[in-house]
């Protein structure tokens, strides 16, 4: 296998990894209608009673099935403290609204990121009630706060579900993502009353659209020390309950949604359909009240970005929400790499170029050999010019003499394939890196780049690197077969047009990559082509 096998090798990897991811992206499961969501939005949740003539629904507990369960409508008690914006439905308590201030929706778009919204396209809302032990739900409903809390104190609320007094107290640190939930109930009735507590994020299934890039959209479960992913076709297929201590939530690309009750708490974690939508939550269950008797349960909510080293500290196993994908191993020092040089400089694109810097380092050695047999290569391209004049067009007789060639001459044309092998679990691990790092989500580089995690706008960083992939094989050995002649001249073309729908972040870690290896590679061909034979 000669140098020009390789590269055109490589190039067939780049090609399979991308219709790969594409392939994944097409066969993701379906979002719902719109038609459907909007008609699953129309119906306001109602509470049940002691008299109640709402439909029973069946007990997280014992029959995860379909209980249509829809968005609370009515009156709110807005909050806000240095990382949320939001409002608190008096109808069950819940969080309906909630806003990231310290994340836009978009880069033209200063608006708070809506981690939970109750809008049709972006449905995602916080549930929570009573399932007594006859399998009625019971929603509360509670009075609004005779004096609303100033930002960063606790948000009481007061209310009836049944024959159950509740409070309900929201505690916000000022720049926590956690946010924290203390719920005592008391039976007011004049009989014992037993059941459960469930807490559950409902999501429509909406998946986002990232050309050659799958990107998972669904419920994730911790049980039993056990992390898994479920997306709303399994889901769908196959619903999920799963009893003993864990955590349960909703995730997305860049941002998670979980509710974690206490590490120990003997609860029951779920995932299944709701409706035309999908609820991930966890059940706890209550210990039978005498009347007049009183309990309290408190859990904690995580409402922000998959910040891995955030979740790591948090020591639920959160940080496995962030997935790099198969070369984890790679991509998480060198996220850890790029961080630290961005704490340096304070700029993602520059941390990026500086990471190529580490990385051609570490293959300087293997990447000087591989420019060096390149070198030797070219330089004993007349010969090879010569062999193909005199042999013609018979593939294997020429094949052969070339490496008959190669062997007199001591030139290993394996050299070559080295350092493209080695850097290829580093190129899609930084793909990862890139698709995956919410700290790199809107990072600016430089004047038309205001955006890493997604394509350059004007296709200028693909079109100056397929240039530099030109540069580059100006310095390889040209091919002796007319045709990988042909194909190699037109792979600068191919790998600009296809580079154009990557992260600007990837592009400029792929050109600065070009440039110094080209600057090397230089250096190597013209002390080698002086060198006399």
């Amino acid at each position: 296998m000669d140098t020009q096998k390789t590269i055109l090798a490589f190039a067939l990897a780049v090609v399979i990894f991308l219709l790969f991811q594409a392939w994944q992206e097409q066969n993701a499961p379906k979002s719902a209608t719109p038609a459907a969501v909007t008609h699953s939005m129309t119906a306001s949740r109602i509470p049940s009673t002691a008299t109640a003539t709402s439909p029973a629904v069946a007990s997280p507990l014992t029959t995860p099935a379909d209980t249509g369960f829809q968005p609370a409508t009515g009156p709110a008690v807005p909050f806000q403290t240095q990382v949320f914006a939001g409002r608190i439905t008096l109808n069950g308590g819940d969080i309906q609204h909630l806003g990231l201030r310290h994340y836009p929706q978009a880069v033209d778009n200063p608006a708070p990121y809506p981690i939970l919204d109750t809008a049709a396209a972006r449905l995602t809302v916080q549930q929570s009630g009573f399932v007594s032990g006859d399998g009625q739900t019971l929603i509360p409903q509670f009075t609004a706060p005779a004096h609303l809390k100033a930002d960063d104190q606790p948000i009481v609320l007061s209310g009836k579900a049944g024959p159950l007094t509740v409070t309900k107290t929201w505690v916000f640190q000022p720049a926590s993502y956690v946010a924290e939930e203390r719920i005592t109930i008391t039976n007011s009735g004049s009989a014992p009353w037993g059941g459960s507590y469930f807490d559950q994020i409902l999501r429509n299934d909406r998946t986002e659209s990232h050309l050659f890039m799958s990107i998972f959209t669904g419920a994730v479960l911790m049980h039993g020390g056990s992390f898994s992913e479920q997306s709303f076709g399994d889901i769908r297929d196959h619903p999920v309950l799963k009893a003993g201590p864990g955590w349960a939530g909703m995730m997305d690309h860049y941002f998670l949604t979980a509710i974690l009750p206490p590490v120990h708490a003997q609860t029951e974690v779920y995932a299944r359909p709701s409706g035309t939508n999908y609820v991930a939550g966890v059940s706890t269950p209550l210990p039978t009240l005498a009347p007049g008797q009183s309990t309290t349960i408190t859990q904690q909510l995580f409402l922000g970005p998959k910040r891995q080293q955030t979740l790591a500290a948090m020591g639920r196993g959160l940080e496995q929400t962030v997935d790099y994908g198969w070369f984890a191993i790679i991509a998480e020092p060198m996220h850890v790499v790029l961080t630290w040089f961005h704490g340096l400089v304070g700029n993602w694109g520059l941390a990026i170029v500086l990471l190529v810097i580490v990385v051609k380092f570490i293959f300087f050695y293997p990447s000087a050999i591989s420019y060096r047999s390149m070198a030797n290569m070219r330089k004993l391209q007349p010969k090879l010019e010569k062999l193909k004049k005199e042999i013609g067009d018979d593939r294997q007789k020429l094949g052969a003499a070339m490496m008959e060639l190669y062997r007199s001459e001591k030139i290993n044309p394996m050299a070559g394939c080295l350092p493209i092998v080695l850097q290829m679990p580093f190129f899609i691990a930084l793909y990862w890196v890139l698709v995956e790092s919410v700290s790199l989500r809107q990072a600016p580089f430089i004047l038309w780049i205001r955006d890493l995690a997604i394509p350059d706008p004007y296709y200028i960083l693909p079109l100056l690197m397929g240039v530099s992939m030109f540069f580059q094989q100006r310095l390889n050995p040209a091919p002796v077969d007319p045709m990988q002649k042909r194909i190699m001249s037109a792979l600068p073309v191919i790998f600009a047009v296809f580079f154009s729908f990557f992260p600007a972040g990837l592009v400029l870690y792929w050109l600065t990559n070009n440039v110094v290896s080209i600057g090397q590679q230089y250096l190597i061909t013209r002390h080698i082509m002086a060198a006399k034979d």
